[in-house]
């Protein structure tokens, strides 16, 4: 397949139900699709909706979604300046091997210098050597010394009933 033939694209609200095949299929390439709580409707309000908490840049190949990327904007208090974030990248596998991973971490790199951020940053696992192998081409570094922290379910509802967090904090 020639490299025309792939076109990269913000999505868009008819996008949803491809949004969410493709997360799924990441949750499965991880190991984690038992996780997957992520409806249509959900994915509709949440990256489109009046208030959007991200965003996706789709890949296609001849016109079938071949992977995204979803981000949104964090924020470094060291550099002042905003960041981007990359939550999810997945291409699916008959994908692979054409160039898709790159040309999405391109797109976002040129969004976030574009943006005006100081940083491009995301997490992978451990295990994940292929993806790993990947960043390190791009020039990607890791961070040694530091490691995700996440509060959710029932621990993140004990914490935000905790007494002490009062309105004068």
């Amino acid at each position: 397949m020639q490299p025309a033939d792939i076109v990269l694209r913000p999505a868009r609200p008819d996008d949803v139900g491809a949004i969410l095949a493709l997360i799924r299929g990441l949750a499965e390439y991880e190991q984690l699709a038992h996780e997957v709580q992520a409806d249509e409707a959900q994915l509709a309000a949440t990256l489109f909706g009046p208030r959007p908490c991200a965003e996706v840049v789709l890949a296609e190949v001849d016109g079938a979604a071949a992977g995204f990327a979803l981000f949104f904007q964090n924020y470094s208090t060291f550099l002042a300046r905003p960041g981007l974030y990359l939550e999810d990248l997945f291409v699916q596998p008959r994908y692979r091997g054409m160039g898709i991973g790159r040309r999405l971490m391109a797109r976002l790199a040129r969004l976030a210098v574009e943006r005006g951020c100081g940083r491009f940053e995301w997490s992978v696992l451990d295990w994940n050597a292929p993806a790993i192998g990947f960043y390190r081409r791009i020039g990607a570094v890791g961070m040694e010394g530091w490691t995700t922290q996440r509060l959710s379910g029932e621990a993140l509802r004990s914490l935000a009933a905790d007494g002490t967090a009062g309105a004068t904090d």
